[in-house]
């Protein structure tokens, strides 16, 4: 693919050595250099997630886990309870 990029200066003389000093065209010398730019910058493969399940005990008595969101409600009613309680 055929393009026009502006590049620094600096970074230009700093090809053209790399070319100079190497014996290779310019033009390879940039590909060379961006495809190991966007190289680095690409993330090593993430490792696979492991959940490790954790007991948390048992069902409290007299809790019914079919009736889940009951129980959620409860128990967040009780928490907000305590909390006013605490600012008494």
């Amino acid at each position: 693919m055929r393009t026009t990029l502006t590049i620094e200066d600096r970074l230009a003389e700093e090809l053209k050595r790399a070319a100079h000093a190497s014996g290779k065209p310019f033009k390879q010398i940039v590909n060379e250099t961006l495809r190991a730019g966007l190289a680095a910058r690409q993330r090593p493969p993430a490792k696979p997630y492991r959940l490790e399940p954790a007991h948390m005990g048992a069902v409290a008595a007299g809790a019914d886990l079919t009736k889940a969101r009951q129980l959620s409600d409860q128990l967040e009613e009780e928490a907000l309870a305590a909390k006013l309680e605490q600012r008494k």
